[in-house]
């Protein structure tokens, strides 16, 4: 690894050459084109790659995001935005003057749409660091054009960097800002306000709310007296509540109505002996009794219905957990970090390697197993990854990770799209707008070196992202931030 010294060094050169040299692409643009959106600054066109009134996307695959089969050879036009019209290449008519990329031999697939990511990274042991300005850039150029934030480290730091995002300050995905956590006693991480009783649940709720959160998300060690409150107040704001649960069972926290749980089955404490209530008998605890538990019994398949006629919808973390199974694979995209966060998660993985009696080895595969057969009994399975942990989940890459382990678990490529794009769509209210192709929906769109309906690695190979019409560079996006994420 190299010294930060040199790093910023390199840094500086790689700026340098960024602005003054324009990566070259195959789209055929007009002399008389003129930017749409001359409210985004400097730092954010250096990323646009395409930002006309009408784009015409032509001889693609198309992927629309609902599980039906692709279409080969279609075209897409793009008008202020939004989808004008989709139509097989051969009678596509393209309106004169749109600028033109010839799609031939990629695919086009939805926005991703994720719903449990993070702006903050494990730094140091119970520090998690603010890493905003580097992480919205990095989800954009793996594809994701929608985003929740899985809990809230900083306040109004989320707040706000969703704010410059709205206004074209910032290069990043739309974004669903979660207040910070509503946890109980217990937790003791410094960063974190601990409840005192319903009615400061209620306060907590309604003060965040009005300074602009959109959603909740409950933790480890709230009770159901304080997780009713916080529903109550939240519902009646329109907002919804996720939980990472301990403390209260998946079973207590759906009669109470909340509205999703994170983690998949991974964070149940329902199978847990002698459970005392409101009390969290300890994460490795609830895991133990996971491990344990027949996947295949009817107590498990009870909860499942439990869950579904409830309207609860899952989240899957994967790759958040996959870093602690021995012999998994080297994260993809460790290369951006900062050298010492990169070398302290290389040793972390060298650890889990050596380790012969992980748990994680016999819980991973069981409870990627749950996901599916949630998803195969009619729940909403919605995905996310959790840049935390022991860190190496990095935004953007982990986010076509995720999808690749559900493929691994059992779904079928264009199922795992549909859990990545129309289902957290659906989940955040915004499925007549975003999470499908279709006309009249707004143009967050994916292009791709490749087809991942039959090969779901193929989500690494981001050629082109479009946000409401404009396209942004991925290769430009990452090279900003390589090599310093977790500094800014």
């Amino acid at each position: 690894m190299s010294s930060r010294t040199n790093l910023g060094r390199a840094h500086l050169a790689l700026a340098a050459a960024l602005t003054s040299a324009a990566v070259a692409n195959s789209i055929t643009t007009l002399d008389a084109q003129q930017p749409r959106h001359p409210a985004f600054t400097p730092a954010v066109k250096a990323f646009i790659q395409v930002d006309t009134s009408v784009v015409a996307l032509t001889h693609a695959r198309v992927i629309d995001g609902t599980g039906a089969a692709p279409r080969a050879d279609q075209t897409i036009v793009i008008r202020d935005g939004q989808i004008a019209s989709i139509a097989p290449s051969s009678s596509a008519q393209v309106p004169a003057g749109a600028q033109v990329l010839d799609l031939s031999g990629k695919s086009v697939i939805p926005g991703l749409v994720m719903v449990h990511e993070h702006l903050y990274y494990p730094t140091g042991p119970g520090v998690y660091a603010y890493l905003a300005e580097s992480f919205v850039r990095l989800y954009l150029a793996g594809g994701v054009t929608s985003m929740r934030t899985g809990g809230n480290m900083n306040g109004f730091g989320e707040l706000n960097i969703k704010k410059a995002i709205d206004r074209g300050e910032r290069a990043g995905p739309w974004m669903d800002a979660t207040a910070p956590y509503l946890e109980g006693q217990g937790l003791g991480l410094l960063q974190i306000h601990e409840l005192t009783d319903a009615a400061d649940a209620r306060r907590h709720v309604a003060y965040w709310n009005d300074m602009g959160a959109t959603s909740l998300k409950a933790y480890m060690h709230i009770t159901r007296d304080e997780m009713k409150a916080g529903l109550d107040e939240g519902h009646k704001r329109g907002m919804k509540m996720t939980g990472h649960l301990c403390s209260v069972t998946y079973r207590e926290a759906a009669e109470l109505g909340i509205d999703n749980l994170e983690h998949g089955f991974f964070a149940s404490t329902d199978f847990v002996a002698d459970k005392k209530p409101d009390t969290c008998p300890g994460q490795g605890v609830g895991q133990q009794s996971m491990a344990a538990l027949d996947v295949n019994g009817a107590p498990i398949k009870s909860l499942i219905k439990d869950l579904v006629d409830h309207h609860v919808a899952l989240t899957s973390t994967l790759t958040v957990f996959e870093t602690s199974v021995p012999g998994a694979p080297v994260p993809p995209g460790i290369d951006v970090l900062d050298p010492i966060l990169c070398e302290q998660f290389v040793q972390r993985k060298a650890a889990v390697d050596r380790n012969t009696q992980s748990l994680q080895a016999t819980l991973f595969p069981k409870m990627r197993k749950l996901e599916v057969d949630f998803f195969r009994a009619g729940g909403l399975l919605i995905a996310g990854t959790d840049p935390t942990g022991g860190g190496g989940v990095i935004p953007g890459y982990s986010d076509q990770r995720e999808l690749e382990l559900l493929v691994e678990g059992g779904l079928t490529p264009l199922e795992a799209i549909k859990v990545g794009t129309m289902n957290g769509a659906t989940y955040l209210g915004r499925a007549d707008r975003v999470g499908s192709i279709a006309s009249g929906k707004q143009a967050d769109l994916v292009v791709l070196d490749g087809d991942p309906s039959t090969q779901i690695s193929d989500l690494r190979k981001v050629s082109l992202v479009f946000k409401q019409g404009v396209g942004y560079d991925p290769a430009k996006l990452i090279a900003s931030v390589k090599g310093r994420v977790g500094l800014f």
